[in-house]
């Protein structure tokens, strides 16, 4: 058992709302507000990376915990859109923070990698100490800006999330979490070298609403919760849509779910980490269960559970 010690994040300085997009994709702006729930999104500056996005999200978090960088025994970094095959951004993340000797590994895992490092740092704590989970992605760089990937650009925004895993204190206890997997799909949602990204939106929103709510109900079923204890649930923000859905089908309160989606657009594996640190720094404390679930490339999904 492991604890959630403090979250970070980074968002770029470049705001783009529907008014500038909409041109660009050939759409309304009322209709992509409207088929998305997205207002506006963040996108990255030439100069910026993802490893130099995840560097500013993983300062964040560790000057919320009151670290230093050289406490940290390993860095779990996930990204969908990283510059190149390899390396990863997980080295450079650990070189800019100024520990490059410390050990760092790569999930490339678009959109659940921040869920899957959350679950691998519960275990590797133990051996470890302080684990930094650093989510960073610039989807803006993947997608098509021009009509012909409408269905895509609108969607997505660039950010990047960060959270510090300990063994023995934090703000919340890592209960226990599921993670499930299933590559006959994975096909839907992909991104080769040489072309943009490819999602197949009717396969991937039918999957993810039918397998997020099975996964956060088998979750909660194992550790005998109820799902009206449940005080938030933090799911990625993939769009209004899935959110709306996945409550609807637990039977939950729309309201529990927390939501930003509206500023900040389908930021990749770094949605998860980014609203938990809004969730984290508006609540300022945990006043009873939270859930934690994401569903990704893969196809890969999961849930978490949180208590004091």
């Amino acid at each position: 058992m492991a604890f959630l010690r403090a979250l970070g994040c980074h968002l770029p300085s470049r705001v783009v709302d529907n008014a500038e997009l909409a041109p660009m994709v050939g759409a309304d702006p009322a209709w992509l507000l409207h088929a998305t729930g997205i207002e506006r999104r963040r996108f990255a500056a030439p100069e910026e990376t993802v490893a130099s996005l995840g560097v500013r999200a993983a300062r964040n978090c560790l000057d919320a915990a009151r670290i230093s960088a050289r406490e940290v025994g390993l860095i779990l970094a996930s990204s969908g859109s990283s510059e190149y095959r390899f390396p990863g951004p997980a080295t450079a993340i650990g070189a800019g923070l100024g520990i490059s000797g410390t050990p760092a590994i790569d999930l490339p895992l678009a959109s659940v990698g921040s869920l899957f490092g959350l679950a691998l740092a519960n275990s590797l704590s133990r051996d470890y100490g302080n684990v930094l989970v650093v989510a960073s992605e610039i989807m803006s760089r993947v997608v098509r800006l021009d009509p012909t990937g409408r269905d895509t650009a609108v969607l997505f925004g660039d950010g990047s999330g960060a959270c510090l895993v300990s063994p023995d204190s934090g703000f919340a206890r890592i209960v226990g979490s599921l993670l499930q997997s299933d590559g006959d799909f994975a096909e839907a949602l992909r991104l080769h070298l040489d072309s943009p990204l490819h999602m197949d939106g009717r396969t991937i929103i039918l999957q993810a609403s039918r397998k997020l709510p099975r996964v956060i109900s088998d979750l909660l079923e194992r550790q005998g919760i109820e799902k009206d204890a449940v005080r938030t649930f933090l799911l990625h923000q993939a769009n209004l849509n899935l959110i709306t859905r996945v409550a609807g089908a637990l039977e939950v309160p729309e309201r529990r779910f927390f939501r930003n989606i509206e500023n900040y657009g389908n930021t990749s594996s770094a949605s998860l980490l980014i609203a938990a640190t809004e969730w984290w720094q508006a609540a300022g404390q945990l006043e009873g269960p939270v859930v934690m679930a994401a569903f990704g490339a893969g196809l890969n999904w999961g849930a978490m559970l949180l208590d004091h």
